[in-house]
């Protein structure tokens, strides 16, 4: 049971840390990188944000391998 419990909290970590990447993600630059593309129409607005995914899954990676790692 003890085991479920660190796991829990360690998800509602993460969830905490993408949720504050998430909303001062633009402050930082996030969402507008070079390599985003962003497809515009007269009514519709497209964004396929690829190198954001990219910088934010090898940050996501490498936070995860060194709380890993550590025990």
């Amino acid at each position: 049971m003890s085991q479920l419990g660190r796991m829990l909290i360690l998800g509602g970590l993460l969830m905490i840390g993408v949720g504050a990447l998430l909303m001062f993600g633009e402050r930082l630059g996030l969402g507008r990188l070079p390599g985003d593309l962003v497809w515009k129409r007269k009514n519709t607005s497209v964004s396929f944000p690829i190198v954001t995914s990219l910088v934010v899954s090898v940050i996501l990676t490498v936070i995860l391998n060194l709380i890993v790692r550590r025990k």
